[in-house]
């Protein structure tokens, strides 16, 4: 068999190691030719890949077998078109390697709270007593490609993976024993023309199931219950509003999960292209109500890091593991990095870093599951949302806002003129003076004119002891840092240099 890999980062990489172990004809082929990719395709060339760098032949990828292109290539981008001129259709990198997991799969998906959830899953996995493997989107060094899990040997006995939209619009076999979706909301339109675009991506999952899948949907959200409608599978649905039977819910500040009989446990319940599960059936779960604990007693802050923790019980209890391990298993979960991290307490007041909230719906799941007043830092490279749709969610509890970096000012201006028309009631407190931070006020709405620290330096000045300073961007951080990762670790060095306590 030719496989031809296009990207050569992690997802890339590990692809074309799965397709040399699997004794594949492997060519790897990157636009990019810095040293970093070089040395990934060093690497691969011992052990036995062609390469090419610093630009594409589309002859000789057109002449592979199995095209897999890595997420970071739009389908827009030449190479793709160069190959969809000649008729030669690609994968994603997961659905590549679904093709030699031995292993049912949790897959996990949504606009925000995918990473968090997945890795909660595997997690309540592991203390229910199934052995489990977690990867996919996840990134960050936090787990790796799903690649990487497919030449486990021996295999887990369940595999969860995060995947985000990029990934499943190359999702043709891949088929999950348990689907998660977190929420469906608004991403991407730097990459998307339009939301429905990006959708129709997250719907692959849906058409990807079968009849034998066991769906994990929130509850709370329309769009999501239209998007399923129709599909086939079992239902399982978490909420934060009302019971759901069954399912997950919040009942008077404890968590509930009852998954009724639905129990993804069949030997190949969700394998794809021929692969059969090795592992051994488990137990269902036994049905009834059980409470899994309290949502005060988490680590995770906010109110939709609960709804995540529901999702992953209900997934986690979907596919065979034990509840009675749910209770103790949540409350010692920490916090992912990036991800409503508490980075130090400063002068009474807290430092979050929620720098993976790159877009205006995790921004607004942030301020809606903080309870206190708080300052709000947001900024970076513009994906074209309206800022403005975050006002209702700052009613009653934000006492300032620092907009920096290239959405600066269209932020700012968005969000003073949603209050202006009224979309929510006035932020709570009285704006401190900035001086001297190059700042343009009106209210509590600050455009920062300066830096990244600067940005903060402002925040910090507007905060009061008992507040929160939270670093939730709505964008992501292209401006000025690498990635979200960088933009979060200099919050968090920021906060140590002030001298935030732990």
């Amino acid at each position: 068999m030719k496989v031809a890999v296009i990207g050569l980062g992690a997802s890339g990489e590990a692809a074309a190691r799965l397709a040399l172990a699997k004794g594949a004809e492997v060519h790897v082929t990157d636009a990019n030719a810095s040293a970093a990719v070089a040395a990934r395709g060093d690497v691969l060339r011992r052990l036995g890949a062609h390469i090419l760098l610093g630009e594409h032949d589309p002859e000789r990828l057109a002449e592979a077998d199995t095209v897999v292109a890595s997420p970071g290539i739009p389908p827009s981008s030449p190479v793709l078109q160069a190959l969809r001129d000649r008729g030669v259709g690609w994968v994603s990198e997961p659905e590549y390697a679904s093709r030699f997991f031995a292993s049912p799969l949790v897959v996990v998906t949504g606009t925000n709270g995918k990473t968090t959830t997945a890795a909660l899953c595997a997690h309540l996995l592991r203390e229910g007593g199934v052995d489990a493997a977690l990867g996919g989107n996840v990134g960050g060094g936090l787990a790796p490609p799903a690649s990487t899990l497919a030449a486990l040997d021996p295999a887990p006995e369940r595999v969860v993976l995060e995947l985000s939209s990029f990934q499943l619009a190359g999702v043709r076999d891949l088929s999950p024993a348990v689907g998660v979706v977190t929420n469906l909301g608004v991403d991407h339109l730097d990459r998307y023309a339009t939301v429905d675009e990006y959708h129709r991506d997250k719907r692959r999952l849906f058409e990807a199931g079968d009849a034998d899948t066991t769906w994990v949907l929130n509850g709370d959200d329309p769009v999501l219950e239209r998007m399923a409608a129709g599909f086939p599978g079992t239902r399982l649905r978490f909420s934060l509003e009302r019971r759901t039977t069954p399912g997950a819910w919040l009942e008077d500040g404890t968590m509930m999960v009852d998954t009724g009989n639905a129990s993804a446990t069949g030997d190949d319940h969700g394998t794809s292209g021929g692969a059969q599960a090795t592992s051994a059936a488990r137990p269902a779960a036994r049905p009834g109500p059980r409470s899994i604990g309290l949502a005060a007693d988490m680590r995770l802050p906010g109110r939709h890091n609960v709804a995540n923790a529901l999702a992953a019980a209900l997934a986690a209890a979907a596919a065979g593991a034990d509840p009675k391990a749910f209770d103790g298993a949540l409350a010692a979960f920490d916090p992912l990095p990036h991800r409503m991290e508490p980075v130090g307490t400063l002068d009474g007041v807290r430092w979050i870093n929620d720098s993976k909230a790159t877009n205006v719906a995790a921004c607004a799941s942030a301020l809606r599951g903080l309870s206190g007043p708080l300052v709000l830092l947001l900024g970076g490279a513009d994906k074209g949302e309206d800022f403005g749709e975050l006002v209702p969610a700052m009613a009653g509890k934000a006492r300032g806002v620092v907009a920096y970096g290239a959405t600066g000012s269209r932020a700012a201006a968005e969000i003073r003129s949603a209050f202006a028309a009224g979309r929510s009631a006035p932020v709570t407190g009285r704006s401190a003076p900035v001086a001297g931070q190059g700042a343009a006020q009106a209210g509590v709405v600050v455009e920062s004119r300066g830096g990244f620290d600067a940005a903060v330096a402002q925040g910090q000045a507007l905060a009061r002891p008992g507040d929160v300073l939270l670093l939730s961007p709505a964008c992501s951080s292209f401006d000025m840092f690498r990635n979200y990762r960088e933009r979060g670790r200099a919050f968090r060095a920021l906060a140590e240099s002030a001298g935030a306590a732990p």
